[in-house]
């Protein structure tokens, strides 16, 4: 039997009826784990809001795996270092540049080191910060103010960057913001109900573009 490529693998996954989704597991030290509830809690959330038909089972998958095409959104967070080896930097950027899409939130201190290491997946490229009238902002609710501000962290605006093929967003870096802290369980952060719903439907905003797009 031939063997797939990662394109077509990515292309046979994409026909599927019911579509998963991945937490991104990485080296470095940084908790990629961290809020075990998020994403779980915003696939409900799009299900039942927005009409989507995502697993409800979620994932976990490591940079360098060749299991990373079976989904096509990938969520990234953690607090610390993060770190990909050449091979790991290699297999992320085919992934994106093969129709994958990757959202990263940092959860707090993790910039300085992403920075760093998408420098490897795209030295070519830089993150370029999305202005509120970008569309990511208006695909089903409304944020006319751009990345809404969910948790403090250091008192900054938030905000959401991202990196392009072309005319096609395939990563996007949420800063100052922690909407995966806004997506967990109501009694683990005890965020306001209006501020929860805030960062569930940015989320829901982002499953929608990416699956758009």
């Amino acid at each position: 039997m031939k063997q797939l490529t990662p394109y077509l693998l990515f292309i046979c996954m994409l026909t599927a009826n019911s579509q998963e989704l991945a937490v991104l597991k990485y080296a470095g030290g940084g908790d990629w784990y961290a809020n075990p509830t998020a994403l779980p809690n915003l696939v409900q959330f799009c299900n039942t809001q927005i009409g989507t038909a995502l697993d409800p089972k979620t994932a976990s998958v490591e940079v360098g795996s060749p299991e990373i095409f079976q989904y096509p959104w990938i969520h990234m967070t953690g607090h610390g270092n993060v770190f990909f080896s050449p091979e790991e930097a290699g297999n992320l950027r085919t992934y994106l540049l093969s129709g994958g899409f990757l959202h990263i939130d940092d959860n707090y201190g993790m910039e300085p080191y992403l920075r760093k290491e998408l420098a490897k997946v795209f030295p070519d490229r830089e993150l370029e910060e999305l202005g509120a009238e970008h569309p990511i902002f208006n695909q089903v609710f409304s944020f006319p103010d751009g990345l809404p501000k969910i948790h403090e962290h250091d008192g900054k605006r938030p905000q959401a960057f991202g990196i392009f093929d072309q005319d096609r967003l395939l990563l996007l870096f949420t800063y100052e913001s922690d909407l995966g802290d806004g997506w967990e369980d109501p009694a683990v952060h005890n965020d306001p109900e209006e501020v929860r719903l805030k960062a569930l439907q940015m989320g829901a905003n982002i499953i929608a573009y990416a699956f758009k797009s």
